[in-house]
């Protein structure tokens, strides 16, 4: 079985996690509500900090939700969201998505939000999240496209930003466009039956546009992403300086508006 050889470009820095425990089941996984039913049991994979884990395990009671991730301290974190919440359903482990620990057709749901854009085989990985999910049941992935991404004012740094990250990730072994290829990536690794369809965030208020800019101001100058874009050559300090107040002028702009699109699957397992 492949091991996992892509670097996680994002790291877990504060900036990272404010992003990622800002996103729920309705505004990260409305796709996948449908599919869910009382009693079910869900792999969610790539858990993060866990608060869209804890909302599908509110959707399933009594059912189970196994939360997986490959970083053991953001599980600490999960745990946390868990008992915060009083949810006695779910439970975590440390897991390699191109390896899971689990016997074959385990879960009726597999989930992954945002992480088939990082990993090194995500063909792989969709195949070992169909071997663990049941006959007839779903695996549903959601990942942004960044290539996609569009924002007004344009702010020319902007663009800079985005071909540094895009530069950065794909050196790291990851395909930062993932929403355009899953649908192509579920087919190869074996899916017939696929649904596809397609969402977006949208931070245009001016809150919105504080919080969305301020994380990515703070992620491009002190989180993991930073210091792999220095340390491989991609960008010097001064640089990632220029981008970040690039992105705090753009999050003071009255008319401002950033648009994020997803790429979502519902694959039917046979």
């Amino acid at each position: 079985m492949p091991k996992e050889t892509a670097v996680y470009t994002h790291g877990h820095h504060e900036s990272v996690l404010r992003s990622h425990r800002w996103r729920t089941a309705a505004n990260s996984a409305a796709y996948l509500i449908p599919e869910l039913r009382p009693g079910a049991d869900v792999l969610d994979v790539g858990c993060g900090p866990g608060t869209i884990t804890a909302d599908l395990a509110a959707l399933v009671s009594p059912g189970t939700v196994t939360a997986v991730d490959a970083a053991p301290d953001v599980l600490e974190r999960a745990r946390g969201e868990a008992r915060a919440r009083g949810l006695d359903n779910v439970r975590f482990t440390a897991a390699d998505v191109h390896a899971l620990d689990f016997p074959d057709g385990s879960f009726d749901v597999v989930h992954a939000h945002q992480v088939l854009q990082h990993v090194g085989d995500p063909v792989a990985a969709l195949r070992e999240m169909r071997r663990v999910c049941r006959p007839g049941g779903a695996v549903a992935v959601r990942d942004s496209d960044y290539g996609a991404f569009a924002w007004f004012p344009e702010v020319p740094a902007l663009d800079t930003w985005l071909g540094l990250y895009r530069r950065v990730a794909r050196a790291n072994g990851g395909e930062p466009d993932a929403g355009r290829r899953l649908c192509s990536w579920a087919r190869t690794a074996g899916f017939t039956d696929v649904t596809t369809t397609a969402s977006a965030w949208c931070f245009a208020t001016p809150d919105e546009r504080a919080w969305w800019s301020g994380l990515w101001a703070d992620r491009t100058t002190a989180s993991a992403y930073a210091a792999l874009a220095v340390e491989g050559g991609h960008a010097r300090p001064d640089e990632l300086d220029d981008i970040a107040a690039a992105w705090r002028a753009w999050g003071r702009a009255d008319d401002g508006w950033f648009m994020v699109p997803h790429g979502e699957l519902i694959c039917r397992a046979p």
